[in-house]
């Protein structure tokens, strides 16, 4: 089944600056084949569900590798299974009605 979803990874108890640890995770995502948009509060993702999920939980470990002793993850999905749907198809749908 495929997903897209929307990541906000927050790593706690770090400097103020966040951008090296979305790097990090970006590059997990990335490497895992995954098509991302990064976004200014978050990333989206599209793939296979177990992939995106698996990704996720490397995601999570390599930030802690990283010296996050806490994160933080919030994540909005969507699946379908009447057709399919990437996140451009989304997109498209609204700004053809603009």
């Amino acid at each position: 089944m495929n997903v897209i979803a929307d990541l906000c990874i927050v790593p706690l108890g770090t400097e103020i600056s966040l951008s090296r640890y979305i790097a990090a995770a970006l590059d997990e995502l990335e490497s895992a084949g995954l098509h991302c948009e990064l976004h200014a509060y978050g990333t989206n993702v599209e793939g296979e569900y177990d992939l995106v999920f698996a990704t996720l939980k490397r995601c999570l470990e390599r930030i802690h590798e990283m010296g996050a002793p806490r994160v933080t993850c919030t994540i909005k999905l969507g699946t379908r299974t009447d057709r399919e749907q990437s996140m451009q198809d989304k997109i498209d749908s609204v700004e053809k009605l603009r």
